[in-house]
């Protein structure tokens, strides 16, 4: 049986390339250790089987079982996302309206500021906003929680159609940021 550069098998190629987990912390200037933490300690532990990549941004823990790098293009992002069985991503929305567009369901796991990931809570407040509104988003807020929630993401099934309306989007989303903003 043929194998690549790394010695890998044609099935083992197919599963490092289409079974793996894409995690992105985005591009804000304050470090999010915490998922980035959690993530390697689940694929450390054997918890998490797949591949993993991560994309680590300002973040100063420097993961030891997952491949990452601090910024990625795009191209890049998009190219990890369609991969992904699961994608995991900050609460900033233009990461994962991305993966709904994917068809992929995201675990969203927002900043906090009690952790100095960001200013303020608005991601927890805009996540838990759109959980409300049925927004077809797992939110996880305790990272203690995040493996049962990748357990549970790996056996839903993501080839269902979900919709996206953008201009009902943008209405939503411009009347949520006009409520969070009074």
């Amino acid at each position: 049986m043929g194998r690549n550069e790394k010695g890998l098998s044609k099935g083992n190629q197919f599963r490092e390339y289409f079974l793996m987990i894409f995690v992105t912390v985005g591009t804000h200037e304050q470090p999010f250790n915490r998922l980035v933490k959690a993530v390697d300690d689940l694929k450390l532990s054997g918890k998490i089987t797949d591949s993993v990549f991560i994309q680590t941004g300002y973040s100063t823990y420097v993961p030891k079982a997952c491949e990452y790098k601090d910024f990625i293009t795009m191209n890049q992002m998009s190219d990890y996302m369609q991969r992904a069985r699961v994608i995991i991503t900050h609460g900033g929305p233009s990461s994962f309206i991305m993966a709904l567009q994917l068809n992929k369901i995201p675990i969203v796991v927002p900043r906090m500021a009690k952790f100095n990931e960001h200013v303020n809570d608005h991601q927890v407040t805009f996540c838990n906003e759109l959980v409300e509104r049925k927004f077809p988003i797992s939110v996880v807020q305790q990272t203690r929680n995040l493996g049962s929630v990748i357990d549970g993401a790996f056996h839903r099934n993501t080839h269902e159609n979900i919709k996206l309306n953008n201009k009902k989007f943008v209405y939503y989303f411009q009347n949520i940021v006009a409520e969070l903003i009074d």
